[in-house]
């Protein structure tokens, strides 16, 4: 078994096989197929009446075993020449430059100017005829076309130039140098933008100008409210001298020393009225 392994390896002094190119591998379509071509048993074998059209439609054509797809597009022969042919009288060079070959224009036929609908509708009405059927009528019987100098249709005669008109665009004047070097353009731009920013400040001033509003001593007292007395709650009169129901501090300065002491336990105490336990232990 090993020496049937060993034997089935290449040895290092074969050369390497040839790779194939792109058109061995895609080789290019060929020519379409002829009646020649075509022999029994093939794929393309046709029966009864046969034509060349037949072997050239893509649709019915099948694909031939082991090569490429034919183009099933007929070429011309090898006189054929590609593009458009102009037959002109051309003598080469001397006449180019001797002569100018100029188109005449030609006066406009009838076919091509327009119907002048506007004079056929004003005749139509003036004549009597007001309806659409009477009005077709009258347009198939009198075919009014517009004139040559009407301006509501396009001239094909050229306009009328000065005979010293040159033609073409005008030459550019030469580049200051000396301005370039001098970065006269660079100066120019910025005072034009120390000036924009000049004007944009004194508009602002001119704005908050306007805007500004003086106080005077009848705005303030426009604007100036009153101060409201704050008055205690109105309580009955015979509740006024009424005293406490329960009092559990034996007197008043025990009571003041209570309170002082809870003010101060108010910011380590938790709870809506700081009654709770404490926060910091």
């Amino acid at each position: 078994m090993a020496a049937a392994t060993a034997a089935q390896k290449p040895s290092p002094k074969d050369p390497l096989p040839r790779r194939r190119s792109v058109s061995q591998i895609c080789p290019p379509p060929r020519r379409p197929m002829t009646l020649t071509e075509v022999y029994p048993g093939s794929e393309n074998e046709r029966l009864g009446v046969v034509r060349e059209s037949m072997l050239q439609n893509h649709l019915i054509n099948k694909p031939e075993l082991g090569k490429p797809r034919r183009s099933c597009y007929t070429l011309p022969g090898f006189d054929f020449n590609y593009g458009l042919y102009l037959h002109g009288t051309d003598r080469g060079v001397p006449e180019a430059i001797g002569h100018w070959n100029t188109i005449k224009p030609r006066a406009p036929s009838a076919k091509e100017r327009g119907r002048d609908y506007k004079t056929v509708n004003r005749k139509a009405i003036k004549e009597g005829y007001v309806t659409a059927h009477e009005q077709n009528l009258y347009r198939q019987l009198k075919d009014i076309r517009l004139s040559d100098n009407d301006e509501r249709r396009f001239k094909r005669t050229p306009p009328k130039v000065p005979p010293d008109m040159t033609y073409g665009r005008p030459a550019r004047p030469s580049t200051p140098f000396f301005d370039l070097l001098q970065h006269k353009y660079k100066e120019i731009w910025m005072e034009q933008q120390r000036a924009i920013i000049r004007a944009q400040k004194e508009e602002k001033k001119q704005k908050k100008r306007k805007g500004k509003v003086y106080e005077t001593y009848t705005c303030l007292l426009r604007k100036f409210q009153p101060p409201m007395k704050m008055e205690p709650l109105w309580r009955m009169p015979h509740f006024q001298k009424v005293g406490p129901h329960l009092c559990t501090f034996p007197d008043l300065d025990a009571q003041k020393r209570a309170l002082e002491v809870f003010r101060s336990e108010i910011p380590v105490r938790c709870g809506p009225l700081a009654m709770g336990l404490y926060t910091a232990g």
